[in-house]
């Protein structure tokens, strides 16, 4: 007899995806007492403690297995509806992806649209840095991650994607102020960058390379935070500072003249993978399939 019933395992999720007991009863149209019901119930069947009572709740170390198990399970059960041909009545699976910002805005949602609709597949994106995003695939998180990490995750198979590739930009007007003389260590260390985040190392490794002491540890400069793609390429267009761009979202504005290039002879190619889950999954299998032949498109060859 199984340890965990279906009904516990779908719940334990839906807790964990939501964040609230509240919010997982909402969604599985049943009382939050039953949904604490399910979670105890669960609890004494594992014999320890699962979840992190937190707002919103987080799953112990425990806990991420039986997560593990429960996206598995559900994956599973999706598969098998459609190999007994009831995709129409087959559960929906939702597939959890954590992708980099980058990718996100230039060409992964994309590659998900290729997806056949007759998998019956909804996705549950988040966004994190691709140098840490495998810790969501440590922790049971996510199914598959595009991430700078080529050492697979623990039961999960990696293979390389391409290369996205940035260039440092700013506006004329700022390269006039701020870097008149020059682009070299000194002056670029002491102009006003723009990160995405306080993960973002994008700017701090290209002020190494100008610096010729890649890896070495170099006092931060000057900097703005602007947390979303959109508005972080809009913050250096706007004169707020330099920084790093995909491709895509600056080669337009250097040939309008609008963006002008800080070291056309140092682009930075940053290599992407692709994690997921090693068991076998029509549906995984379908969004490797799709996410490899966007990357081969948007990004530069492995």
């Amino acid at each position: 007899m199984s340890r965990f019933s279906s009904e516990q395992l779908q719940t334990f999720a839906a807790v964990l995806t939501e964040g609230t007991l509240e919010s997982a009863a909402r969604m599985l149209n049943i009382t939050p007492s039953a949904v604490s019901q399910r979670l105890k119930a669960l609890e004494q069947a594992a014999g320890r403690v699962l979840l992190q009572r937190s707002n919103p709740v987080q799953a112990t170390e425990s806990g991420q297995v039986v997560l593990r198990l429960a996206q598995q399970f559900a994956q599973l059960e999706a598969d098998a509806g459609l190999e007994l041909g009831f995709p129409g009545e087959s559960p929906r699976v939702s597939v959890p992806i954590v992708v980099n910002a980058d990718s996100l805005s230039v060409w992964f949602l994309g590659a998900l649209t290729r997806i056949p609709p007759e998998l019956n597949a909804v996705f549950d994106l988040h966004r994190d840095d691709e140098q840490h995003s495998t810790s969501m695939l440590r922790a049971g998180t996510v199914m598959a991650a595009v991430t700078a990490t080529p050492e697979p995750v623990q039961g999960c198979r990696v293979e390389p994607l391409g290369s996205m590739r940035y260039r440092a930009v700013t506006t004329p007007a700022f390269r006039t102020r701020w870097l008149a003389d020059g682009v070299d260590y000194d002056a670029l260390r002491a102009a006003p960058a723009v990160d995405f985040d306080r993960k973002d190392e994008y700017q701090h490794r290209f002020l190494g390379l100008i610096g010729g002491g890649a890896g070495v540890a170099i006092p931060p400069g000057p900097r703005h935070y602007v947390p979303s793609s959109q508005e972080f390429a809009e913050a250096i267009r706007l004169g707020l500072g330099w920084g790093l761009l995909p491709e895509a979202h600056c080669l337009p504005d250097i040939d309008a003249g609008r963006l002008v290039e800080l070291a056309p002879h140092l682009p930075m190619d940053i290599p992407l993978y692709w994690q997921r889950w090693r068991s076998a999954s029509r549906i995984l299998d379908a969004v490797t399939e799709a996410v490899r032949g966007a990357a081969a498109e948007f990004l530069r060859p492995a």
